[in-house]
């Protein structure tokens, strides 16, 4: 199923940084994440540590906000409900490894191996974006 536009995955692409809000007893936690994107699925990195990643063992529904604020030409945006999932080892982890490490400074600065810190991808179920 084609859930994102044109206009929407070239919108998705372009950018880096999104909020990913997960949430625990019905308390919701939102917080900044350098994503990927690839076939459909957002990937990012998160520490076994994290509030994120024990959200998400429990309560695998999520959502992400991908926005732009420009005075002069308008906001940009697409909000993401999705299905998450965590990849901590194996081929997939070695390919999404390689990506986030060639395209982001503070992975190269301070990498990990599997079973150190798991990425998590989501399956988009809906959107709803504005000024794409």
């Amino acid at each position: 199923m084609k859930i994102f536009s044109q206009k929407e995955l070239k919108f998705i692409k372009d950018n880096e940084i999104c909020r990913i809000a997960t949430s625990k007893n019905n308390i919701p936690h939102v917080i900044p994440v350098c994503y990927i994107y690839g076939k459909g699925v957002i990937f990012f990195a998160t520490d076994y540590t994290t509030q994120t990643f024990h959200n998400v063992k429990v309560n695998k529904r999520v959502s992400l906000i991908i926005d732009i604020y420009n005075k002069k030409e308008g906001n940009k945006g697409i909000y993401i409900n999705g299905i998450a999932s965590i990849i901590e080892s194996g081929q997939e982890f070695v390919k999404l490894f390689k990506i986030f490490y060639n395209k982001f400074e503070w992975v190269k600065k301070d990498p990990w191996n599997e079973k150190e810190a798991p990425f998590i991808q989501i399956f988009p179920t809906k959107k709803v974006s504005w000024g794409i």
